[in-house]
């Protein structure tokens, strides 16, 4: 692998290799440009994909350098759900490892719809909201998703529905096959006259640029995959950056800082490396692809006496908007095994209450699936219907009656942006390196919450039109922090509303681009990581445009 020295500035620096850094750091170094990539988490198994576990219990207690997520114990999180309230420990989780949460996520890669770039000039603003449109239109992005899509590798079965978005281009690869939850799915659908679609998915059900297709094995959702069917960024684009020769990947790089000169430029990244020593790496321009999270924590940390409030931050919109992905769902019993951990964890989706509909009484949608996430040992340590024994005799019985018998619905429901929603630096927690916590503020728009109770009932009937012979579903909880955080550093044209302009680069300073979810205005009724790495394909476009003419000091 290539390797640069931290006093020689490189072109670009990197921060994150996952959704949208790694599909950068492929961009960039294939036009030729020197690129160091600087990730927290540690190799994991990149390169050796076929030594990744499938123990579950030997998963739950991996070493410190196999560890595929972030560990609260050395990067806590603190959580509240308004100023007022006392701050305690959060739940904010996301990939840790070369790659990200690519790795280890589901793979859903549902594309928003068109008209959900354009919500505020079309429904108008929800009270108490910051509602507002896109700088981009569907139909600008649309030709990165379809790029996205043929690069990475997804699975999936275009259709014409006016629930789901059109697309130019047929999936690279057929959709996965239908398991016992997924045809009982479609059973409750066609009693009820709902919409079942394919699910578009980064696993791939048949060899594609060198990789194997899906064996479903079930040890996918939280799980490195041992064939490289899942299209992560650790398989996909950073093998591709690292063969030109021009990229460095450095993993157990934390960084503290982005550092600036007089006149308010980058001039490079303050991190610590694996003995956690201090490294300055200088770079012409920085791509920040932390995630929502830590892309707006880090930010605020890099304070300076010209940028007081934080860096790219004179809005003060650095960390609000923040979208956590609000869901609701069910679960049920079925006379007959339905072993539904094996295969991916969802393959349709239920498509007909994506729009909003004022009849409901409350703004938003969602999508409903069937869901697989309970592998053997995590379903017998938590997946029991409720009221059964948890020990002796009794629990033994439950497990030879429930184990494979039971089915989950999911939905994937709109939470509307809200400016007191946010991230920020915790003033008393610190994390192993002695650098302020993060600190996540949120409570959902009352039309959330209500979002949630209607999609609870429906996810009740749908199980109960399957044929479930005993169904239960828990009283709706607003989140507190999950995989699919959005918003922080949303996009726009105003600089005084907004962080990036539509290009990614940051309004306050000319050399910094901000490439990940937090640019999303938006959240949609869909998993963000399609769109997501749309963006970062449209971004690094213009951003090897820019650099080649040798103008980063201005958005043309």
């Amino acid at each position: 692998m290539t390797q640069f020295t931290p006093a020689t500035e490189v072109d670009f620096v990197v921060i994150g290799s996952g959704a949208a850094g790694g599909i950068m750091a492929k961009q960039l170094s294939v036009a030729g440009f020197s690129v160091v990539v600087l990730e927290q988490g540690e190799w994991g198994k990149y390169g050796h994909e076929q030594d990744y576990t499938k123990d579950e219990l030997l998963n739950r207690n991996v070493s410190p350098e196999d560890r595929l997520t972030s560990n609260r114990g050395r990067q806590p999180n603190t959580f509240r759900r308004t100023d007022g309230d006392q701050t305690g420990p959060g739940s904010h989780s996301y990939g840790c490892v070369v790659g990200g949460g690519t790795v280890t996520y589901g793979g859903s890669s549902w594309r928003h719809l068109p008209w959900e770039f354009n919500e505020a000039s079309t429904v108008g603003t929800i009270a108490g909201t910051g509602m507002a449109d896109w700088p981009i239109s569907y139909e600008e992005l649309e030709p990165y998703y379809t790029q996205a899509e043929w690069e990475m590798g997804m699975s999936g079965q275009r259709v014409d529905s006016p629930f789901v978005a059109p697309m130019s281009k047929e999936y690279p690869v057929p959709p996965v096959p239908l398991k016992a939850s997924g045809a009982l799915f479609n059973v409750a659908a066609a009693k009820l006259g709902l919409t079942v679609v394919p699910g578009p998915l980064a696993i791939i059900t048949q060899p594609y640029m060198g990789r194997s297709g899906c064996v479903n094995c079930g040890m996918c959702s939280g799980f490195g995959c041992h064939v490289r069917a899942r299209s992560s960024s650790a398989v996909t684009v950073l093998p591709i950056a690292v063969e030109t020769g021009n990229c460095e990947i450095r993993a157990r790089s934390y960084v503290r800082e982005i550092s600036v000169d007089d006149s308010g430029r980058v001039t490079g990244v303050i991190y610590f490396n694996a003995q956690k020593q201090e490294v300055i790496q200088k770079a012409k321009a920085v791509v920040l692809s932390a995630n929502a999270g830590e892309s707006a924590r880090l930010l605020l940390m890099s304070k300076s006496a010209r940028f007081p409030d934080g860096l790219a931050n004179s809005s003060g919109v650095v960390g609000r908007y923040l979208m956590l992905g609000n869901g609701a769902g069910a679960s049920g019993l079925f006379e007959h095994p339905l072993n539904d951990y094996k295969g991916v964890v969802s393959g349709t989706g239920i498509v007909d209450y994506v729009p909003s509909d004022p009849k409901r009484g409350f703004y938003g949608g969602g999508r409903l699936t069937s869901r697989g996430y309970a592998t053997p040992i995590s379903y017998g340590l938590g997946g029991l219907s409720p009221g059964v024994p948890r020990w002796g005799a009794g629990y033994k019985q439950a497990l030879r009656d429930e184990a494979g018998h039971k089915m989950a619905i999911n939905c994937f429901v709109t939470q509307l942006p809200l400016e007191t929603n946010r991230v920020d630096l915790d003033p008393e927690v610190k994390d192993e390196w002695g650098l302020p916590a993060m600190r996540i503020t949120s409570k959902s728009h009352p039309d959330d919450i209500k979002a949630m109770e209607f999609f609870r009932q429906k996810s009740i009937e749908i199980l109960e039109a399957a044929g479930a012979k005993r169904v239960w579903a828990g009283p709706v909880r607003d989140s507190r922090g999950g995989a699919h955080n959005r918003g922080t550093c949303r996009m726009g044209n105003d600089p005084k509303t907004s962080v990036v302009d539509k290009f990614h680069r940051a309004h306050d300073v000319s050399n910094l681009f901000i490439v990940d979810g937090s640019n999303l205005v938006t959240g949609g009724r869909n998993h963000p990581t399609m769109t997501i790495q749309a963006l970062a394909f449209r971004a690094a476009e213009h951003l090897v445009r820019a650099a080649t003419s040798g103008n980063l000091s201005s958005s043309a």
